[in-house]
């Protein structure tokens, strides 16, 4: 049967078929329930900036209905690319590429109340994510000259459990995945011309400077995909440079040098911008500076989790602890069972001399990349390895390095005998040696996929949609939302409850509904002014939930006003991720003593 197999594969379409049904399935996985998952703050950050909004629009301190809330979710034709970076640059703290290409293709997609569509927002991501099957197939054969690296690289990329996370979300990380690939592939030909000593073109040169531009200007995190591209080709040179006794060619490190500088000057375009954002508070929840003891390796112990789910993922998310427990101990033994076998197809890889440089740079490049991660979380106490998002910046060179590992794996004879019959030798011919190892990692890496499209795994970071269901079991008399104010991301928060309650199936809930920001960072009075002003101008009997309000100071003396105006707490405070929520309900009637 792989006799026959191996023959087709030297047709001219064979390839071309099979990278289709690689997209094929990436489309069907990263499109399948699309927008069922619900919006959380990040995307609506993308929603608003793209559309040319502000979150500014939306008042502070006061009461504001459910549609004043969303009004800045509405598609507006005369907003133009001027407000997209203005607003973004002004409020926001990253580069404008993706927005503005996001803001464009909005423009398609709109719903019948002229908010803007899920889907339209989504599937922008998720069509970059389908682009990168294709990529990661060209970076595999640039790399490795080798179709079937290539070709197990562009399956992976398609199923794995990570790419199709980010591939859902409408943010700036599927397009990056793109600059990532198209930079790995100049790395891999600069580092050819280092180690061959051959010519380095300018042309090339001059694109590898348009890619990291473009990387740059999609995402700031880019720069440590740069940052561990020169120190692969630094240490290849100085390796080469001792080999060949100090050996020194101007003008061909005299054009890598100019695609650094053409590099470093299309970044500090952005340094203004990054510094002026500094101090808004959007970054704060990333700076972790109290770790000691044990605490001190959760970062390795995320790091693990979020390398792992680059290739494999089991319901670790479902409802049913069981089922948790289960995937868990699962997962953990699949991970001990494929380690063994794909350090054994890489060390392969590495023995054989065409491929060994390739091994070399995007080997060397993950290894880079991930020092520079735990370098800046351990000595600048900035927590990169909690989001495993982040992990876009080197995630395609690991697609690259397991597909090699599984292509040496793939032409591993077998070592016992078929039984006679023509159905044992089928079984042998299909699962002989390590192509069962191969097709075996591949199905539950399509398992992983499957787990992130049905929400049993790479839920979203916030969940509205909790807290909106409780809202709207209280929902039969007038409700006030209030949340503690600091950044555009509480904004955000409430939109993503507002956004749940306006499309639920019973309108209840969104009818009786109002909202009240309360800016936090001055006095507790502030606080507790804002709350009476509200409550004197709300009916009753109210429902009356807050969120967020986790200063201690600031909840007791909350707490001990809302008693004194008759809003006694109906139960103890609750939380699901992104949102501690407590409701008070409020009668007729208040004690007007002042705080």
């Amino acid at each position: 049967m792989w006799c026959k197999l191996n023959a087709l594969s030297q047709r001219w379409w064979f390839h071309p078929l099979l990278l289709l049904v690689w997209m094929t399935l990436g489309i069907g996985l990263r499109f399948t329930n699309l927008t069922a998952k619900p919006l959380w703050t990040d995307e609506f950050s993308t929603i608003v900036f793209s559309l040319g909004h502000s979150f500014k629009a939306v008042a502070l301190d006061q009461i504001v209905t459910l549609d004043d809330l969303l009004q800045p979710l509405q598609v507006e034709p005369q907003a133009g690319i001027r407000q997209v970076i203005g607003n973004l640059l002004n409020e926001s703290n990253h580069p404008p590429l993706y927005f503005v290409l996001t803001h464009w293709w909005l423009r398609l997609w709109s719903s019948s109340e002229g908010l803007v569509s899920v889907w339209g927002v989504r599937s922008l991501s998720a069509l970059f994510g389908v682009a990168a099957i294709p990529a990661v197939f060209g970076l595999s054969w640039l790399a490795f000259h080798s179709r079937l690296i290539g070709q197990i690289a562009a399956a992976l990329m398609a199923v794995s459990p990570f790419a199709v996370y980010l591939a859902q979300e409408a943010r700036h990380y599927t397009l990056p995945v793109l600059w990532i690939i198209a930079s790995l592939g100049c790395l891999v030909l600069a580092a050819r011309a280092v180690y061959y000593r051959t010519p380095f073109s300018v042309g090339l040169g001059l694109l590898w400077v348009v890619i990291n531009t473009l990387g740059i200007a999609t995402h700031y995190f880019f720069v440590f995909t740069i940052c561990a591209e020169a120190l692969v080709l630094l240490s290849l040179g100085l390796i080469q440079s001792w080999r060949e006794r100090g050996v020194w060619q101007p003008s061909f490190w005299g054009r890598l040098g100019g695609v650094a500088l053409g590099t470093l000057a299309g970044g500090l375009i952005w340094l203004p911008f990054l510094q002026s954002t500094q101090d808004t508070g959007l970054t704060q929840w990333i700076y972790r500076g109290d770790r000691t003891g044990l605490a001190l390796l959760d970062p390795l112990g995320q790091a693990l989790a979020g390398w792992i789910t680059m290739l494999y993922l089991l319901p670790i998310q479902a409802d049913t602890e069981l089922i948790v427990t289960l995937s868990g101990a699962a997962l953990i033994l699949l991970v001990l069972w494929t380690l063994p076998k794909l350090y054994a197809g890489c060390k392969v890889q590495y023995t054989k001399s065409e491929k060994r440089l390739a091994m070399q740079v995007l080997g060397g490049f993950v290894v880079k990349a991930i020092a520079i991660f735990l370098g800046i979380t351990y000595l600048f106490e900035i927590d990169l390895m909690s989001a495993f998002r982040y992990n876009f910046a080197y995630f395609p060179a690991v697609i690259v390095l397991i597909a090699a590992g599984l292509a040496a794996l793939w032409r591993t004879e077998p070592r016992i005998q078929p039984k006679p019959g023509w159905l044992p030798r089928l079984w042998s011919s299909v699962m002989s040696g390590g192509k069962r190892t191969v097709i075996l990692i591949g199905l539950f890496s399509f398992l992983g996929g499957l787990t992130v499209v049905t929400n049993l795994g790479y839920q979203k970071t916030h969940r509205p949609d909790v807290v909106a269901a409780a809202i709207q079991d209280s929902a039969e008399i007038p409700v006030l939302v209030a949340i503690a104010h600091r950044t555009h991301g509480q904004t955000g928060r409430l939109m993503g409850i507002a956004w749940e309650l306006k499309h639920a199936t019973d309108p209840t809930a969104a009818e009786n509904t109002q909202f009240l920001m309360i800016s936090q960072g001055k006095s507790p009075k502030f606080t507790t002014t804002v709350m009476r002003e509200a409550l004197e101008r709300s009916p009753r009997p109210l429902n009356l939930w807050l969120l967020n309000f986790q200063r201690p100071t600031e909840t007791e003396l909350l707490d001990s006003f809302l008693r004194k105006q008759n809003c006694n707490p109906d139960d103890d405070a609750d939380s699901v991720d992104g949102y501690r929520y407590q409701l008070y309900q409020c009668e007729s009637g208040s004690q007007s003593e002042s705080t």
